[in-house]
């Protein structure tokens, strides 16, 4: 079910989106190599800004590039992938790093003190075999000289900002742990060295639906707290609705539509964003027929002429089949920053309300 928080005006102006991005992506790409020698291009020219402070959700069908743009970003990529285009952090200080550019030291310092990434599979993250203590002084050893108690004393601020006792889970191994309580280790983890970027990929999965909720009213908590700015990437549109201050749908390797939250989920753009949006039911109003798209995601080694979503789009023409429009901008609203990859974006509408509270909402 789909539930839209707003942020207010004075808020979001807290938080940024005007003025210089934290973090500058433009013309990013991803491809990796196959065993044949060829190509294939995960991630095709995304242009994305986060500003101080701000949210943006990554949402689509799996194997869309949500994943692959987030390690892209922080250069984890495995050695058969590749990152080319523009990635730019833009440090409180003034200072600009060229992402790509970096290498040996200065990368792995940016990683955890500038930029950090909770993985999708708490349990994956974490070396079977170390307790938690044992995780907590390594990552800081790694990169400061702070003594053990000054490190013991930030990991137990951080765990009991992430609700857990650090009794009881610093001398634990992660077997020991529910997935909830791994989730919530692994986040305070990456936030040992006070990064300005978090990246999240799929933080609640495989968690039932309380623990979910947890998870979600941690994040609030402690992005409000610590003020960093949040990438998270999830094919959960309720979590993208409450946790997000702007969504970027992806399809086949790019951003096909980003906006507001409210924009988004109700006034979608792109018959994509529309389709996934028509497969779950909303927490509010009327229950309408549930719809879902038809046929699946297409091949990335062999994607369909001009745009990659025409032969599952109702709303598609020839025209569709000749060119892959690039990100238009909507100009049904005077100031709309949303943008939509689809040149019949003006046919594309969604047959619900915005609820009463949401209607003034900016």
């Amino acid at each position: 079910m789909i539930t839209v928080t707003t942020t207010s005006s004075s808020t979001r102006a807290k938080r940024g989106g005007e003025g210089k991005p934290l973090l500058s992506i433009r013309d990013f790409k991803v491809e990796y190599r196959t065993g044949s020698g060829a190509t294939v291009q995960a991630v095709r020219g995304v242009d994305l800004d986060l500003f101080p402070g701000e949210s943006v959700a990554l949402v689509g069908e799996s194997g869309c590039g949500k994943t692959t743009l987030g390690l892209g970003l922080l250069r984890l990529l495995p050695r058969l992938g590749h990152a080319s285009g523009q990635v730019t952090f833009n440090r409180g200080d003034g200072t600009e790093i060229d992402i790509l550019g970096l290498d040996g030291r200065d990368l792995r310092q940016f990683r955890w003190r500038d930029a950090a990434m909770v993985f999708q599979g708490a349990m994956n993250a974490f070396n079977p075999v170390l307790k938690i203590r044992a995780h907590m002084h390594d990552t800081m050893r790694a990169h400061t000289k702070f003594t053990k108690q000054e490190i013991e004393d930030r990991a137990g601020e951080l765990l009991r900002l992430v609700r857990l006792e650090p009794s009881r889970v610093m001398d634990s191994y992660p077997h020991e742990l529910s997935g909830g309580m791994r989730q919530r280790v692994l986040i305070a983890m990456s936030l040992l060295l006070e990064p300005e970027v978090l990246i999240l990929d799929e933080p609640t999965t495989a968690l039932d639906i309380l623990t979910q909720r947890s998870v979600v009213d941690v994040l609030h908590e402690v992005r409000e707290r610590l003020g960093f700015s949040m990438i998270f990437i999830s094919h959960d549109l309720s979590l993208a609705a409450e946790l997000a201050d702007r969504v970027a749908t992806m399809y086949a390797g790019r951003i096909i539509e980003t906006g507001g939250v409210r924009d988004m989920f109700y006034r979608p753009r792109h018959p994509y964003t529309l389709g996934l949006i028509k497969a779950v039911p909303p927490i509010v109003g009327d229950l309408p027929d549930m719809e879902s798209i038809p046929g699946g995601p297409p091949s990335l080694a062999a994607l369909p002429p001009g745009c990659t979503f025409n032969p599952r789009c109702k709303y598609a023409t020839e025209e569709c089949k000749e060119e892959d429009p690039p990100l238009l901008p909507i100009t049904d609203e005077p100031g709309d920053a949303h943008e939509a990859a689809c040149i019949h974006w003006k046919d594309v509408h969604l047959q619900r309300e915005v609820p009463s509270d949401l209607g003034n909402a900016s």
